[in-house]
């Protein structure tokens, strides 16, 4: 066997190689070129509920808009040009998240009575950060139900509650609740009068369960308020007849309820049909012993 030397000159040369490769391989990920995430939030406030961020996170990859699905998102505010963090969460498999506001009322607005919140995402091996800023004030809209010439009507009163003034020319939607959509009362939206209310006469003939109609009054998507929605119960509907045919004796009823005369007619069948195998095996015995 030859014995090896391995010279000083020679592993100098060996390890500036590796820091080479080394420093190559970590420039080569540094350069590497990441997706821009895009995020957007909107306020909503449900008057004596919840105020909170409807977040949507995506992105534009190969010429297609792809949601983010886990993405982790940190919620501040901005105070005197400081990050307050108030809390974080992470978008679902559509890209979605909403953040509940814990202690809105805990949050400061500046002079103006303008609150500003911040979205931000710090980045990670696939995007770049994004942050989007939220600026809203806090109105106040509340909604009752009147009676007027024997006719009946949804009135709602908008209020910026800094100012404690009345908003005018507001576009404010009325509409039922509903299981899958809203059903719009009237015009799709009504405008604020100078003491920032409107009066919309509520149509007959609307089905309510017990006769109570759920309804809400929205200020949608403002660019200095958010969406508020504010709610009302109103007994204004026409009451739901049940005509449900579940606890009846019907063709198209569960198994369980099956009409009786079908079950005669089917058990009748049966009972001709294995007394006429029992008949002819009684007679093929007597056919045999003879």
């Amino acid at each position: 066997m030859r014995n090896f030397k391995i010279t000083t000159t020679g592993l100098s040369i060996l390890i500036l190689l590796s820091g080479f490769c080394f420093n190559l391989n970590e420039l080569s990920a540094q350069t590497k070129k990441k997706d821009r995430a895009r995020i957007n939030a909107d306020y909503v406030k449900v008057v004596g509920g919840e105020h909170y961020l409807n977040i949507k996170a995506s992105a534009r990859i190969d010429r297609k808009t792809v949601e983010l699905a886990d993405l982790d998102l940190t919620i501040y505010q901005l105070v005197d040009e400081e990050e307050v963090e108030l809390g974080v969460t992470r978008t679902n498999s559509a890209g979605l998240s909403k953040y509940i506001f814990k202690n809105f009322n805990d949050l400061k607005p500046d002079s103006l009575g303008m609150y500003h919140i911040l979205v931000g995402f710090d980045g990670n091996e696939s995007f770049r950060k994004a942050s989007r800023e939220v600026d809203f004030k806090d109105v106040d809209l509340t909604a009752e139900w009147i009676q007027k010439d024997s006719l009946n009507y949804i009135r709602a009163t908008l209020v910026e509650k800094i100012s404690d003034s009345a908003l005018m020319e507001m576009p404010l939607k009325v509409r039922v609740e509903r299981i899958f959509r809203p059903l719009t009362i009237g015009e799709d939206y009504y405008e604020t009068d100078e003491m920032g209310q409107i009066e919309v006469e509520i149509e007959d003939g609307i089905p309510g369960v017990d006769g109570n109609l759920n309804i809400e009054v929205v200020l949608s998507e403002s660019d200095d308020y958010g969406t508020v929605i504010s709610k009302i119960t109103a007994p204004v509907g026409t009451v739901i007849v049940d005509e449900s045919t579940y606890d009846s004796r019907t063709m198209w009823s569960p198994r369980g309820k099956t009409p009786y005369f079908l079950l005669g007619v089917t058990y009748s069948f049966i009972i001709v049909v294995w007394g006429l195998f029992i008949y002819l095996f009684i007679n093929l015995v007597r056919i045999f012993k003879s």
